[in-house]
C-alpha cells in the first residue's frame, strides 16, 4: 500500500515537473526506481540540500518544519515551485496533505528516511492548517512552507 501511494506520488510529482511516468512502476529494477524517485524533486530541489535536510532531523523528535524547509531549499523556491513539491507529497492526489502523508512526509523527500512521530505529525499539521479542517490544501502548505 505505501509503495503504491509512493508512486502515485512519484508519478504525479514527475508530472508536475514535466516528466511522464508509464505505469510499470513495479515492473522497475530498484536502480530505475531510484533514479525516478529522485525526479520527484528533480529540478525544485538538489540533492544535497535534500540529504542535508533528511540528516537534520535523523532523530526521533527532531523535526522542526521552518528548520527542514530552509535546509532543503524549499523555503527560498517560487510559489509555483513549492506547490509541485506540494503535489508530490500529496500522495493520494485528493488535493490535501493529510495526517497520514504527514507522517510520512521526510520519506517523500527519501526512501531511506524516518516516520515522523506522532507529536512530529500533530504539531506540523497544527502548524499548517489554518481553516481547522484537519488537512493542509495548496494554499495553506505555500503560506507554510514560506512563513
Amino acid at each position: 500500500m505505501v509503495q503504491r501511494q509512493l508512486a502515485q506520488g512519484i508519478r504525479r510529482g514527475c508530472e508536475a515537473l514535466g516528466h511522464h511516468l508509464s505505469s510499470t512502476w513495479f515492473s522497475l529494477t530498484s536502480t530505475q526506481r531510484k533514479k525516478i524517485e529522485k525526479m520527484s524533486f528533480a529540478g525544485v530541489l538538489a540533492d544535497a540540500d535534500i540529504k542535508a535536510a533528511l540528516a537534520g532531523c535523523a532523530a526521533a523528535d527532531s523535526f522542526n518544519y521552518k528548520t527542514f524547509f530552509k535546509a532543503c531549499g524549499l523555503a527560498a523556491k517560487s510559489h509555483e515551485e513549492v506547490k509541485k513539491a506540494f503535489f508530490v507529497i500529496d500522495q493520494d492526489q485528493s488535493g490535501f496533505i493529510e495526517e497520514d502523508e504527514l507522517k510520512l512526509f521526510l520519506q517523500t523527500f527519501g526512501a531511506g528516511a524516518r516516520e515522523l512521530t506522532a507529536g512530529e505529525t500533530k504539531a506540523f499539521l497544527a502548524a499548517g492548517d489554518e481553516d481547522g479542517d484537519g488537512m493542509i490544501g495548496v494554499d495553506e502548505f505555500v503560506t507554510l512552507v514560506k512563513a
